[in-house]
C-alpha cells in the first residue's frame, strides 16, 4: 500500500456548516504529523476524511499516489486507533488483532504469524489468549495498535489515542509510540491530539488547527522557538504574550524599553512580544522587568511566579527557590534579547 498523505484543498461541511476549510497539507512517507488544536478546530474531521468516514464537500485526499477520495475505508490501506480502543469484548486478544486481516481476506495461513508479529512489536505477545476485560487500559490500547499494525498499513491514523489513560500510562505509551515509529520508518502517521506534550514528543512536524483551518505548520522546534502567530505561541507550549510598541531599536512595554530583534517591523506599530516562561529569570539581567508578585506556585523542580509588570501578567518558571518571594513583593525579572520573538499580528488565515 502507498505511504504518505496529501490533502488537496479539502473542505467538509455538515448541514451547511464548514468544519474543515480548504485544507492543503502533505504528510511525507515515514513522517509523523500531529494535528494539534482545540475542540472543534477540524483536526478529527481531517483524520476522518483520510479514513473515509466523511466525504469532502470539495477537494481531494491522496494516500501515496492514489486518489482515495471516493474509496470506502476498507480499500484505503490504513490502520486506525481511536480513543476508546474499540476492541471486541467477546474476542480474545489474538482474535481482535486478526479481525482486520480477515476483513481484508488475508490468506488464512498467513494470519497467525502476522498476529504474533504485531503483538510482539507492541509488547503484548504474552496476552494473546486474554479477553479485553482482563487487560489494563494501557494494555488494551497496545492491542488496538497491534490490530492496526497487523494489516501492514502504509498509513496509521491515531485519534486522541492516549486521552483515556492516566498520566503515568500516557507517558509510557508515548515512549512506546516513539519506539514503534523508529521500527516502522516507512509508515506515515497522522496523530490527532489536543495535548501539546504528545505533539512535541512524537511529531516530526505539527499542523496547528483552529476554527476549521490550518493556521501554522512546522517542526516542533520551529513552532516553539519562533511561532508566527499568537495562537501558535499560546497553543504550542506556554507563553508570555505581551503587548508592546515597536521602536527603532527594540520595543516598549508600559514605558520600559526592551532590546529585541524587531524583524523589520516598522516603528510605531503595536505588536505582541512572545517570551517563554522558562526563559524568564529572576533578578538583575538584560531587559529588566520590574513588578509585583501576584501568585507563587511550587511545581517541584521549579517555582512559577506571576508578576504584574505595567498591568501585564508575566510568568516566570525559575529553579526551585529555598525562599520564594511572597505575594506583594517587588521583584525584577529579565530575559535575553535572543529569547524573545516579536509577533506582528494575531491568528492568521493560514
Amino acid at each position: 500500500m502507498g505511504s504518505g498523505i496529501r490533502f488537496d484543498r479539502v473542505s467538509v461541511a455538515y448541514d451547511g456548516n464548514t468544519v474543515l476549510d480548504s485544507l492543503d497539507l502533505t504528510v511525507e512517507p515515514g513522517e509523523v504529523m500531529a494535528l494539534l488544536g482545540p475542540s472543534g478546530s477540524g483536526k478529527t474531521t481531517a483524520l476522518r476524511a483520510v479514513a473515509g468516514f466523511v466525504r469532502p464537500a470539495s477537494g481531494r485526499v491522496f494516500i501515496g499516489d492514489r486518489d482515495v477520495t471516493g474509496l470506502p475505508p476498507h480499500q484505503r490501506g490504513i490502520g486506525m486507533v481511536v480513543q476508546q480502543y474499540a476492541l471486541f469484548p467477546h474476542m480474545r486478544v489474538a482474535d481482535n488483532v486478526a479481525f482486520g486481516m480477515k476483513a481484508q481476506k488475508v490468506a488464512k495461513g498467513e494470519i497467525p504469524g502476522r498476529v504474533a508479529e504485531a503483538l510482539e512489536m507492541t509488547g503484548m505477545a504474552a496476552y494473546a489468549r486474554r479477553f479485553p476485560r482482563e487487560l489494563s487500559g494501557g494494555q488494551q490500547q497496545r492491542v488496538a495498535i497491534a490490530r492496526a499494525l497487523a494489516i501492514r498499513p502504509g498509513v496509521l491514523l491515531l485519534d486522541e489515542p492516549l486521552s483515556a489513560l492516566d498520566a503515568q500510562l500516557r507517558s509510557g505509551m508515548l515512549a512506546e509510540l516513539a519506539r514503534l515509529h523508529r521500527e516502522l520508518p516507512d509508515v506515515s502517521i497522522l496523530y490527532v491530539t489536543h495535548d501539546q506534550v504528545e505533539a512535541l514528543t512524537l511529531a516530526d512536524r505539527i499542523a496547528v488547527m483552529d476554527r476549521a483551518r490550518l493556521r501554522d505548520c512546522g517542526t516542533p522546534q520551529e513552532l516553539y522557538r519562533a511561532p508566527r502567530t499568537e495562537f501558535t505561541a499560546s497553543f504550542v507550549g506556554n507563553a508570555n504574550l505581551l503587548p508592546v510598541t515597536v521602536g527603532s531599536g527594540g520595543v516598549s512595554l508600559g514605558g520600559t524599553e526592551l532590546k529585541v530583534d524587531t524583524g523589520g517591523v516598522a516603528a510605531g506599530v503595536t505588536a505582541t512580544l512572545c517570551v517563554r516562561p522558562h526563559l524568564v529569570g529572576l533578578g538583575d539581567g538584560p531587559n529588566p522587568l520590574r513588578g509585583e508578585v501576584t501568585e507563587v506556585q511550587w511545581r517541584g523542580a521549579t517555582h512559577r511566579l506571576y508578576v504584574d509588570v505595567a498591568g501585564e501578567r508575566v510568568k516566570a518558571d525559575v529553579r526551585e527557590l529555598r525562599t520564594p518571594p511572597a505575594i506583594g513583593d517587588s521583584v525584577t525579572l529579565h530575559f535575553a534579547p535572543d529569547d524573545a520573538v516579536l509577533l506582528s499580528g494575531g491568528v492568521t488565515d493560514g
